[in-house]
């Protein structure tokens, strides 16, 4: 009779939980996820539409091309007040005067063409710290909108000068190469093959501290004020404690004078 009573309970117990089984069905998480960013969805556009930044910090990264080189930067920004922010800033340059341009060269008995640039006595790299100040000229007005900014800033240089080195021969069927660099390659009359390029002159590096300031216009039509889409149009000026030898028959520069734009992309938080 127990053996009766014992069975019965157990085919009991199995039957109410199909049936609870079958009454809850799991939970559906891919539609908590949706409902979550459906949610962020309309508090970033909530915040859009209110216009204001109000944002602890931002961080952006950024291309950049200018009259005279190019460059990859970095830069964290304070929010000092919803219109003003204080700027850190930290940039990789490669520059080139405007003159510098490449030729084809011809290879050993002519079988392979290469490039080099005529009269280059350096490559010039910088590395630049600054700080500075953006402010807010006109925000975005709705999620379709351009946040306008004016912003300056001002720090100090590391640059470096890179020999540029050619490989030459001495004749035609030699095929010995040896390392040339203007105006020597110039007065030699032998035979230019390639250059170095950047895997050569490391150890002939020499260094060149110097100044600079910016001053420039931001315009940021990303689609919530939550992440930054932007491009920057401005000038800038360098100054050298040394000149800088670039190019031969060149005059060698202190002073330097560009005028750039950059694309950038990052987030406030």
């Amino acid at each position: 009779m127990a053996l009766k009573r014992l069975f019965f309970l157990a085919c009991f117990s199995i039957a109410t939980i199909s049936l609870l089984a079958q009454q809850s069905p799991p939970p559906d998480y891919s539609s908590n996820r949706n409902s979550a960013k459906k949610e962020r969805i309309n508090r970033l556009m909530r915040m859009e539409e209110e216009g204001d930044l109000i944002f602890d910090h931002h961080s952006i990264f950024g291309l950049k091309i200018a009259t005279d080189g190019y460059g990859i930067f970095y830069e964290r920004g304070k929010f000092i007040t919803p219109k003003k922010t204080r700027l850190l800033q930290f940039e990789l340059n490669e520059k080139k005067d405007p003159k510098d341009h490449k030729v084809a060269v011809g290879g050993f008995n002519g079988y392979t063409l290469n490039s080099i640039a005529i009269g280059r006595l350096n490559n010039f790299y910088q590395f630049k710290a600054a700080m500075g100040q953006q402010y807010l000229l006109g925000g975005k007005g709705n999620k379709n909108g351009v946040a306008v900014t004016a912003l300056y800033s001002g720090g100090v240089s590391a640059g470096i000068l890179k020999p540029y080195i050619l490989h030459a021969y001495k004749a035609q069927g030699d095929q010995s190469l040896f390392e040339s660099t203007y105006p020597t390659i110039l007065d030699s009359g032998y035979l230019v093959n390639d250059a170095e390029g950047l895997g050569g002159g490391w150890s002939k590096l020499s260094f060149k501290p110097g100044l600079n300031a910016k001053a420039a216009l931001r315009f940021d039509y990303g689609r919530f004020n939550q992440n930054i889409t932007a491009i920057e149009a401005g000038v800038t000026a360098e100054f050298y404690f040394s000149k800088i030898p670039l190019m031969y028959l060149v005059p060698e520069k202190q002073l330097f004078f560009n005028a750039y734009v950059s694309i950038m992309f990052g987030r406030r938080k």
